[in-house]
């Protein structure tokens, strides 16, 4: 086992129960150390990192960054901050348990988000397999990391609530702490909400529930994937324009 502090991943994984439906745990996505200081000032009691900010930040597409470099801006992250941070390492990058734990550790990461399909091909991962792995990762953390086991089903275009339920059930006997079925569309949360076995994180988007509606509709998590790099850029582009035009920023 993978030995680390495990005060931190206990303080992240305490946040998500106990709560009020209109009082989700808000996880800003954090894409680098001076958004991180930016979030973390404002008072959020944790962050999370998306992959898709990091690669464009990085300047990848989402799903392309090399393992080294994520790690390397996880770690960076981390240390600008002094609240908890879980990190999206996608599916995990080939490494095993042991080695992917291990990075996460290096990097200072208290939780992680892990996806049961694949970004090249875009299928899904079996669930008994994606179970195993989640299983031998929960047992090289121990206590000391926070697994929030995506369910990647409405993704593909699965619509059902089974298909993702039974994802839901395997990924919580497996050892994970949370479930992140993204893009479940906001009408399905409270029947899901209802039936699965741990809490859900939902992913919250500009034209969609603000995060306390999706609260009130069963999501205990919110997160916004790559949704603030993009409004983040978005205005800066305007800044752009404005000096272009050689007016103030």
């Amino acid at each position: 086992m993978t030995t680390t502090g495990t005060a931190p991943a206990a303080a992240l994984r305490a946040l998500h129960h106990d709560r009020r439906p209109d009082d989700p745990l808000i996880l800003p996505n954090a894409w680098d150390a001076a958004s991180a200081r930016v979030f973390a000032d404002a008072g959020f009691p944790a962050l999370a990192t998306p992959s898709a900010g990091l690669a464009a930040t990085l300047g990848y597409e989402d799903g392309a960054t090399p393992a080294d470099e994520m790690f390397a801006a996880i770690a960076r992250i981390v240390r600008a901050v002094d609240v908890p941070v879980t990190a999206d390492v996608e599916a995990g990058y080939g490494l095993s348990a042991k080695e992917l734990v291990g990075r996460l550790a290096e990097a200072g990461a208290v939780g992680c988000n892990l996806e049961d399909s694949d970004h090249a091909t875009g299928a899904l991962r079996d669930p008994r397999e994606q179970a195993d792995w989640l299983a031998a990762v929960r047992a090289e953390a121990g206590d000391a990391l926070v697994i929030n086991a995506r369910i990647d089903t409405f993704l593909r275009g699965d619509t059902g609530l089974d298909a993702a339920l039974e994802r839901a059930r395997h990924y919580a006997a497996a050892g994970a702490d949370c479930l992140y079925p993204i893009l479940a569309p906001p009408e399905v949360l409270p029947e899901l909400s209802a039936a699965a076995p741990l809490p859900l994180n939902a992913l919250a988007k500009a034209d969609g529930p603000t995060p306390r509606e999706l609260g009130t509709l069963g999501a205990r998590r919110i997160t916004f994937g790559g949704g603030l790099h993009r409004a983040a850029t978005t205005a800066l582009a305007g800044v752009a324009a404005r000096l272009r035009d050689g007016r103030h920023g």
